[in-house]
């Protein structure tokens, strides 16, 4: 494996026969990693997934996961990862604990091993306590920590982490993050994540690929990444389209678009010292400006470089709800 436990070859899915939902995709996700996926609804990240979890057979190219061909080990494929989808799964008339041993059923896994499983991912989830209460009683965030050890009880090597924390406050999201570093180092697992929230992706991954139209655009360390933008972004909306034209003629910026009604994207090298000249020139020009912001390198606006657009919230509901229930009733 030579470190590398994920890596697609030109993977490609056609729909119908003509529509291309992932492009001769070529991944390399290394062992014990946290690899990030960004895109767009549409992108082909979902269809990527999918078909890395073996749920949807490829039309094209290869993968290999955990050493072992998608197409033709897809049952060995299965007994090596778990899926973490957006929605809740675990079923509210039974406890936490309840609910950890019927999904270790699904694997075959001994009971007595499922027990001390169980217990010791309730502890690394601080849910010892929660773990013989109804998950009715149970509160958000406490839900998402349940579904997040539902995926690890058959103690498997790569995890699936599909929008982990959607829907959760900024407080309980940044708890969440705790677990998911926490689940990574003590299990040395592997996490595949998908966020449309990308200061999550910032904060967890190791590398991260943004795809869109079924392509990988880019793919490096979030530090990497925003180092690619080569400056800072200032952002400027002016009171009308005159004005906006005025300013595109300003000398001594790396670039400049418009991305909005009257509001112009302006990439400089350094704001702390193209600041002060956008400033002057402003007034110079008697130019009229109703806002004006500055921003350090982010992935959102990494996002926006390669995709021309801002990320939208993932595909949601249905879709996750089923993909989490096949893959917990396959069998080994």
């Amino acid at each position: 494996m030579n470190g590398t436990i994920i890596e697609t070859k030109n993977l490609t899915k056609i729909y119908n026969g003509k529509i291309k939902a992932v492009s001769d995709l070529n991944l390399e996700v290394k062992e014990g990693e946290i690899y990030g996926l960004a895109g767009p609804n549409g992108a082909g990240k979902t269809t990527t997934i999918n078909m890395l979890i073996t749920r949807i057979s490829p039309t094209g190219g290869e993968a290999i996961v955990g050493g072992y061909d998608i197409v033709k080990n897809s049952l060995d494929v299965r007994r090596l990862i778990g899926v973490v989808p957006q929605d809740f799964t675990a079923d509210e008339d039974l406890t936490g604990r309840e609910n950890m041993m019927m999904v270790s059923q699904f694997y075959d896994v001994p009971r007595q091993k499922a027990q001390e499983n169980s217990n010791t991912l309730f502890k690394l989830v601080d849910l010892e306590e929660a773990a013989d209460r109804l998950v009715r009683t149970y509160s958000g965030g406490m839900r998402k920590r349940l579904e997040l050890i539902l995926g690890l009880v058959h103690e498997p090597r790569i995890l699936f982490l599909d929008e982990p924390t959607l829907g959760l406050d900024v407080q309980t999201r940044t708890q969440m993050w705790n677990y998911v570093k926490e689940i990574q180092t003590r299990l040395n697992v592997t996490i595949i994540l998908t966020s449309h929230y990308l200061e999550e992706i910032d904060e967890l991954a190791d590398r991260v690929s943004i795809i869109d139209h079924g392509k990988v655009l880019i793919t490096g360390s979030p530090e990497e990444l925003k180092g690619s933008l080569n400056g800072d972004i200032v952002t400027v909306t002016l009171t009308d389209q005159k004005s906006a034209e005025l300013m595109k003629t300003m000398q001594g910026i790396v670039e400049v678009n418009e991305v909005g009604p009257n509001t112009l994207r302006i990439k400089v090298a350094s704001a702390d010292e193209s600041l002060p000249k956008i400033i002057n020139f402003i007034s110079q020009h008697s130019l009229s400006i109703t806002k004006l912001t500055v921003q350090k390198p982010t992935l959102d606006e990494v996002f926006l470089e390669y995709t021309g657009k801002t990320i939208r919230e993932a595909e949601g509901g249905d879709e996750a709800r089923k993909l989490a229930m096949n893959m917990r009733r396959a069998r080994q």
